[in-house]
């Protein structure tokens, strides 16, 4: 018993350094650097609800997906024939004729979430996809067009489900209140009235006719730029749209459209005529001076 009275301090300051130490630990792992070099801390205070957790790929190839799968080399393909390129020139005249005429025609755009459901020619359509370019005409997209009620409905209720959820928990008051004064919420009636649906996905990486994967560089930059041509063509043919893109409905529409695991949905397009007592914000474009510098 007398042994056990001196053992028992010694006991309870052993207790309190396994306990002090398991703490410290603890906190540590909180902060325990990720592979990307950030801290689980700092991924927690740098979260952005506006960006789409199923969109978190680049370019890049990471070591392990380069391992997991067979990767075409460049010496594979085929050589690339390069033929003369002479593209009209136009006098100065009509140069500046048709840059004003450009010009007028797209200050007309606006987002318009209010749709005629009157039914638009589908050549209309696929030639105005047709028209955007990419980066080594790689074309490193799927443009999945959409017309069937039934999946247009279903479309409608994923975004939805996920948009409440978005506007309610994910987006935070001060993002809510900057979008009042559009007058939107997560409530996309226009997803069954508009006659076309066109979900723009991104192929993270091309698949070759031998089944071999190809890299898809700059991916997003190419499938970004396309979408601002595809407005300005449906613009241009007298259709109406407004770019939708809903946060963390990618997964669920690309099982529900049957794409490939290498297909990310970017964007997705309600395509139709306004419909007859459409209304639009009355947003001004700032001067050119405040968005270009001529050095």
């Amino acid at each position: 018993m007398a042994l056990l009275s001196v053992l028992t301090p010694v006991l309870a300051v052993v207790l309190c350094l396994v306990i002090g130490f398991m703490l410290v630990r603890s906190r540590e792992t909180e902060t325990t650097s990720t592979p990307s070099g950030k801290t689980e801390g700092a991924k927690k205070a740098d979260f952005r609800p506006w960006v789409d957790q199923d969109l978190q790929d680049d370019t890049e190839i990471t070591a392990e997906e380069e391992e997991d799968g067979d990767w075409a080399d460049s010496h594979e393909e085929e050589d690339l024939l390069h033929v003369p390129y002479s593209p009209p020139r136009y006098p100065e005249e009509t140069m500046l004729q048709r840059s004003k005429d450009l010009y007028t025609l797209m200050n007309q755009r606006r987002s318009v979430r209010f749709f005629s459901p009157e039914p638009v020619p589908r050549e209309v359509i696929d030639n105005v996809i047709r028209t955007a370019p990419s980066g080594a005409h790689t074309e490193p997209w799927t443009f999945v067009v959409v017309s069937d009620p039934d999946t247009k409905h279903q479309i409608r209720q994923i975004v939805e489900e996920e948009e409440e959820v978005n506007y309610r928990q994910r987006m935070g008051d001060k993002w809510v209140n900057d979008l009042a004064k559009i007058k939107t919420n997560w409530i996309k009636d226009y997803l069954d009235v508009a006659p076309y649906l066109v979900l723009v996905f991104k192929q993270t990486y091309g698949i070759l006719p031998n089944d071999k994967k190809r890299t898809h560089y700059y991916n997003e930059i190419s499938v970004s730029i396309s979408c601002g041509i595809l407005l300005a063509a449906l613009q241009n043919v007298g259709l109406v749209t407004v770019t939708s893109t809903p946060l963390n409905c990618g997964p669920q529409l690309r099982i529900l459209l049957k794409r490939p695991a290498n297909e990310k949905l970017l964007m997705l397009l309600p395509v139709g005529y306004p419909a007859s007592d459409a209304t639009v914000p009355d947003f001004k474009r700032k001067p050119l001076d405040d968005v270009m510098v001529h050095i």
